[in-house]
């Protein structure tokens, strides 16, 4: 998204600086200006005739993405602080962080990967004629993923022992595709079970099953692919 402003100030160099606030650039090297008008001092103040300047700033798809994500929270009436920093990878990490955030999360976490795929989609729509790299973006409130990841890690370990000990396999609740990858990465470091993955689309659940068993479904990945 390319915003473009006409700033006026005493010379060209104080007229950038305003123009890189008003548009929320991280520096004068981010946007692109053209002098419209070089500053006359005048006689004793009379006269004089300020710089002016066109410039304008493209937004990356991350800032888009925060943006975005700022918008929904105020227009929810949400006291939080929304902020962007660098994730796993490729990855743009945006926090919410907020007394009254957690409405935002949702039951194990559904509404906020939802936000998290339309925050996805702001950051990587293109407006005709405009260029922009892919960006991957992850959204988490008051650390509701780590949080979340640690229990399922912790359910994957109690279940695996079930199975150890009982001989049986076990079915977990459906889960997305994020949290079904969680489980499967911990399972593959308890010896003597393995994991698939049953079902379709949103009804998608991991069994954890003996080595020695057959898997429990046929033509189906022992890993997901799918990712948000």
């Amino acid at each position: 998204m390319k915003t473009e402003i006409t700033v006026s100030a005493k010379t060209v160099d104080e007229a950038v600086a305003k123009a890189v606030a008003e548009l929320g650039a991280p520096d004068a090297a981010a946007i692109e200006y053209t002098v419209l008008e070089e500053p006359k001092k005048g006689f004793l103040g009379i006269g004089a005739v300020p710089a002016r300047i066109c410039a304008s700033y493209q937004k990356k798809g991350a800032e888009v993405a925060l943006d975005f994500v700022r918008r929904l929270v105020e227009s929810m009436g949400i006291d939080a602080k929304v902020t962007l920093t660098e994730g796993d990878g490729d990855n743009k990490l945006i926090r919410v962080e907020g007394d009254s955030a957690g409405v935002l999360i949702g039951h194990h976490g559904d509404t906020l990967d939802s936000l998290q795929y339309l925050a996805n989609l702001a950051a990587n729509k293109k407006v005709a004629g405009e260029k922009r790299e892919f960006c991957r973006i992850t959204l988490d409130i008051g650390n509701y993923r780590s949080k979340r990841e640690e229990t399922l890690r912790a359910l994957a370990r109690n279940k695996a022992e079930k199975v150890l000990r009982y001989k049986k396999s076990v079915m977990l609740e459906p889960m997305n595709p994020y949290e079904r990858r969680i489980i499967h990465s911990e399972v593959q470091n308890i010896p003597g079970v393995s994991t698939n993955s049953i079902g379709s689309e949103n009804n998608r659940k991991v069994v954890l099953y003996l080595d020695d068993e057959v898997a429990p479904a046929a033509n189906t990945d022992r890993f997901d692919e799918g990712e948000f």
